[in-house]
């Protein structure tokens, strides 16, 4: 669940090995497209004459009409029409998007692009937030921040997500480059408070510092005292996932001497009576994360509080809200001022009931984007569903995850938010307990849907009523929603609900699946069925060898495949390896002094343009 709680990723574009393979950037030949002598006829008193048009003109031109190219799959497009586009685009790409770290080496990026300003780089797959792969499988960050200080020295932004990240990879990034200004971690671990004090003291120009659900060390390190004195460029500042008290005179001088501040995101050590120091001095925010919400001790009768309504309401400009943690629901009315101007609010961390909640949503009318707790149940939603007729997207996270917990919502709040929400483009749900009536009614009132992800925790749970599999409910889904890229489908699940994915999930690009489907025909559905499948991720189903064999014309497009705990052999899995030599596959035992003859524990297969990596930890066997 960490993942879901972050910002959604955009899958609309996927970076290919192949646009960082393409033709090799040291081969002077070129195509015939390229060759062709282009100009124009002069007719004259001494015949005709036809000057040249040299390559390196046509380059530079390419190259200025190229400099408006923002999409990534333009931009892969065009590198691929011939070698004088291919050079152009390489030399005119500032913006880089590696979706898996071991796809590429270092070495091949940087000598390919060689102008690069800003680099996201994504690491271990997702199943790795849910526990479901082991520690120290790798994604290490160091290989790729020592290549990119020789060859980047101008880059300034830089993403990193599921990367493991050093203290020291931190001290290499801070002294390698002079202008560097953004840094986002998301869900990465590895550093620690002192690896952020080199960040803050040695990036005199840092605009953004956003650590988001990243597992941040306590080194007894005061970082955030670290940040140059003086006015800074400060924009953003994210710090709710980091588990350990900061200096809050320290964070007070900091926010005050950042008139660029914008975004400010407060971990649990923050109260509120020191929220109300921090946003008198800075009401120009725009996203504010609140901390804990609660005071840090109790206060007596005859104490005058802050007027917290007031200092909210001189937040003019404030569009998004979170925060929310050990919240005192008492202190809710504060935020009433704002709420008529937020398009964000993320209650996910608030453990409130449908009541508590109804004082605020009825106030929220402009509402896009919303995370909450299962605690306001069926009647908290449907309290949104009567007020934000402009949400786009929803995710509704479980205050209990057991399998066996209690299912506060359920099929009615899912059905309201499909009536009242027909705007709606993600939707995110945890339940215990649905109905196909209810999916299929939010089908045809959300058909502009792109992500929609049910997740039944119960494991093959039917429809509650019924009785019958969630077969209509999915395919409904996929049959209304013609815009659908995201699919997570859980319950009691045949094949037939696979079937309808690979007949109509045409544009699906990301499926999970969790304790589902009858057997191998299923899966072979999907991968016969859906052609832009990028990734895929499945747990805990019946699917083994001749389900994986199905999918071999199709590997070498995706992104890539997880199973856990399905039935394959490993035979199978070296099977798949031989036919197809350009993926990678690792067989990944979970635990590695039982090393097994018969059945993988974990299967993880990427397409990759160098290979097997050469840092894989025992428990890894790469076939």
């Amino acid at each position: 669940m960490i993942e879901d709680r972050t910002e959604m990723s955009d899958d609309g574009e996927s970076a290919s090995p192949a646009d960082l393979a393409g033709r090799s950037a040291t081969d002077t030949s070129s195509s015939s497209s390229s060759n062709t002598s282009r100009g124009c006829t002069v007719a004259g008193g001494f015949g005709d004459y036809v000057p040249p048009f040299p390559d390196q003109v046509l380059e530079n031109v390419l190259e200025n009409v190229m400099l408006f190219l923002t999409s990534r799959s333009d931009r892969n497009a065009v590198s691929l029409v011939c070698k004088s586009w291919y050079r152009a685009e390489a030399l005119t790409r500032s913006e880089l998007f590696i979706g898996n770290c071991y796809a590429v080496s270092p070495r091949r990026v940087t000598q390919r692009f060689r102008w690069v300003r800003a680099v996201t780089l994504k690491g271990k797959p997702r199943f790795a937030d849910f526990n479901l792969m082991p520690l120290n499988w790798g994604a290490h960050f160091a290989p790729w921040v020592a290549a990119m200080g020789n060859s980047y020295r101008a880059l300034e932004k830089l993403c990193l997500k599921r990367m493991s990240v050093k203290d020291e990879d931190l001290d290499l990034l801070a002294h390698s480059f002079p202008y560097f200004k953004e840094l986002v971690l998301v869900c990465c671990d590895g550093f620690g408070t002192s690896g952020l004090a080199v960040i803050a003291n040695n990036c005199r120009q840092l605009r953004v510092l956003d650590l988001i659900e990243a597992e941040v060390s306590d080194d007894e390190v005061d970082w955030i005292s670290c940040f140059p004195e003086g006015e800074t460029s400060l924009e953003s500042l994210i710090f709710d996932c980091v588990e350990c008290p900061i200096d809050f005179v320290s964070l007070e001088r900091l926010v005050r001497r950042s008139p660029l501040l914008k975004k400010l995101r407060l971990n649990r050590y923050v109260n509120i009576g020191q929220l109300y120091r921090l946003i008198i001095r800075a009401p120009q925010l725009t996203h504010l994360g609140t901390g804990s919400f609660n005071p840090s001790e109790i206060v007596a009768d005859a104490d005058q509080e802050p007027d917290y309504v007031s200092a909210f309401a001189a937040c003019r400009s404030l569009v998004c809200l979170s925060g929310f943690r050990e919240i005192v629901s008492d202190y809710l009315p504060a935020i009433y001022p704002v709420c008529a101007n937020l398009t964000s609010l993320n209650f996910s961390y608030a453990n409130i009931n449908a009541e508590q909640l109804r004082s605020v949503i009825r106030h929220c009318h402009k509402l896009q984007i919303f995370w909450v707790l299962d605690s306001v149940c069926d009647e908290g939603l449907q309290a949104v569903a009567a007020t934000c007729q402009d949400l786009r997207e929803l995710r509704v996270f479980p205050i209990d995850a057991r399998e066996d917990g209690e299912g506060p919502v359920s099929e009615v709040g899912l059905r309201a938010i499909s009536e009242g929400c027909r705007k709606l483009r993600s939707i995110l749900y945890f339940c215990q307990k649905m109905t196909n009536a209810a999916v299929i009614a939010m089908s045809k009132n959300c058909p502009d849907l792109v992500v929609f992800r049910l997740c039944i925790m119960g494991r093959h749970r039917p429809d509650h009523i019924t009785g019958e599999p969630m077969d209509e409910g999915f395919g409904a889904i996929v049959k209304n929603c013609k815009k659908l890229t995201r699919l997570a489908v859980s319950g009691l699940l045949t094949d037939r609900a696979f079937s309808y994915i690979g007949q109509y999930g045409k544009l699906v690009r990301t499926l999970s699946v969790a304790f589902a489907g009858d057997g191998d025909t299923g899966l072979k559905y999907v991968l016969e069925g859906c052609p832009r499948l990028q990734k895929l991720e499945i747990r805990d189903s019946p699917f083994g060898d001749s389900a994986l064999h199905s999918g071999l014309h199709h590997y070498y497009n995706m992104r890539f495949l997880w199973m856990s705990s399905c039935r394959l052999t490993l035979q199978g899995c070296k099977e798949i390896a031989q036919q197809l030599p350009r993926l990678v596959v690792e067989v990944i035992n979970v635990d590695e002094d039982e090393m097994k003859d018969d059945y993988v524990d974990i299967l993880y297969m990427y397409r990759s343009l160098e290979g097997p990596r050469d840092d894989a930890p025992r428990f890894v066997q790469i076939l």
